[in-house]
């Protein structure tokens, strides 16, 4: 498989194994719920890898295929290769890699692929998608015992906070080993609860992004770990505090000239007529692409009024309780027009999120829809029954039948991900309805 384009990339890459003594190389893949797979082969297989693919059982994968059609095989994507900064005395590097069937198809069941799909159909309407997503996360402290439970925040720091942030050191480690992957961050913080930060990295293709927002979760589990800590990504670990999301800034660019198809200097809010039609669309499939982008059951305990976290479909610029929000142009800065989506949370699969997210938007630019008036006042105290305010699936079992009203998500994820998809998410809300908490029996079992 190895062609002319890729020569210099062979290159590179063969220097970097020289110059780490890389011993082992990681071939990573994501099953269809986000978790990152691999399999690790000696450096000396590096080029039949290269050249001819690398076989696996995909039966033995969360939704890739049955027992019957279980061959398949990863053709790693070169850009990807990076050295693991945090086993450096194994010598181990990884690449991403695309999941292909025997007869050579790229695999409908494959997360990337069904991304690229989107892309690819992007692209045929002359546009490149771009984000930037703000992953938030919790440190822990494990018990004596090596247990979480009850959880113990890693500090007691809030929003920006300096004198109490004992996280600031394991971040700049963080940061450093992302950097050492080739992830270019902008900006890490404290976040707003105890014991939660931020870490941003820049924008880019969609593409590299979703591969980055995978390292970024591996990264930084690997780092907290070796400082004694347990980083999640749980949306809402902790009740009556702020949840952990994943706000995705989105940008569309016009492949013909490199310039941004979101601004328009004539428009009130300096969107352009693509922008607006984007962001329609993504109000149209809000409903229906929740079960990818808040994918837990315990991602509808974060989205709930009062945390930062949108509830009514909706879009405004200095509103942060709307669904999308538009940020401030900058004068002179028009390049970094954009739409931020909020509602997202980090234990979504990115190539998925991303997918099911520019599939909504381009519908919206397809048939020319124009969005709702702006909402620019506070919608986290707003009665429910708000004259023409939808809102967003109040839990998993609803956002999955609203999923499956919507034909448009349904076909960005293609059949096979999506029945996947669904089966194995129907079962989640299942075991959870059937399932009695402490919560029921503190306040039922000596009442009733």
């Amino acid at each position: 498989m190895a062609t002319a384009h890729n020569v210099d990339e062979l290159e590179r890459i063969d220097d970097v194994i020289k110059r780490n003594d890389i011993r082992f190389i990681r071939l990573q893949f994501s099953d269809i719920i986000g978790i990152s797979k691999q399999i690790t082969i000696p450096v000396e297989h590096w080029d039949d890898a290269v050249n001819h693919g690398v076989w696996f059982d995909g039966s033995s994968v969360e939704g890739f295929a049955r027992i019957a059609e279980s061959d398949m095989y990863l053709v790693p994507d070169l850009s990807t290769f990076a050295v693991i900064p945090w086993e450096m005395d194994l010598s181990t590097a990884r690449v991403i890699c695309d999941v292909f069937t025997p007869d050579g198809t790229p695999f409908g069941g494959d997360p990337r692929y069904v991304l690229k799909r989107q892309l690819a159909r992007a692209a045929e309407l002359g546009l490149d998608y771009f984000v930037g997503p703000e992953l938030e996360f919790f440190l822990f402290k494990p018990h004596s015992d090596g247990s979480l439970l009850p959880l113990q925040p890693h500090d007691d720091a809030s929003y920006f906070d300096i004198s109490t942030d004992l996280a600031h050191s394991v971040r700049r480690q963080m940061v450093d080993a992302l950097q050492a992957m080739g992830i270019d961050v902008e900006a890490s913080h404290h976040e707003v609860a105890h014991g939660q930060s931020e870490i941003d990295f820049r924008y880019g293709p969609a593409l590299a992004t979703a591969d980055n927002a995978s390292t970024f979760r591996t990264t930084l589990k690997a780092v907290a770990q070796k400082n004694g800590l347990h980083c999640t990504f749980m949306p809402k670990p902790l009740a009556g505090v702020a949840g952990s999301g994943m706000h995705v800034h989105q940008s569309l660019w016009r492949r013909d000239n490199g310039e941004t198809a979101m601004y328009d200097a004539e428009s009130d809010y300096g969107l352009s007529q693509t922008a607006l039609h984007f962001i329609a669309g993504q109000l149209a499939h809000a409903r229906a692409i929740t079960p990818i982008i808040a994918p837990l059951v315990n991602s509808y305990k974060r989205l709930v009024p009062g945390y930062e976290a949108p509830v009514y479909i909706s879009w405004g610029r200095t509103n942060r309780s709307a669904l999308i929000r538009i940020p401030r142009i900058t004068p002179g800065r028009t390049r970094s027009t954009r739409c931020e989506l909020r509602c997202p949370d980090p234990s979504c699969n990115p190539y998925l999120a991303f997918a099911v997210m520019l599939a909504a938007g381009l519908d919206g630019i397809e048939r020319k829809l124009e969005p709702p008036m702006p909402a620019e006042e506070d919608l986290y105290h707003v009665d429910s029954v708000r004259a023409g305010l939808a809102m967003l699936p109040g839990d998993l079992g609803e956002a999955i039948e609203a999923l499956q009203e919507d034909e448009i998500i349904q076909d960005a994820l293609g059949q096979h991900v999506y029945e996947r998809y669904v089966e194995a998410k129907t079962l989640e809300w299942n075991d959870y309805r059937l399932y009695v908490s402490r919560w029921e029996l503190n306040r039922y079992l000596t009442i009733y």
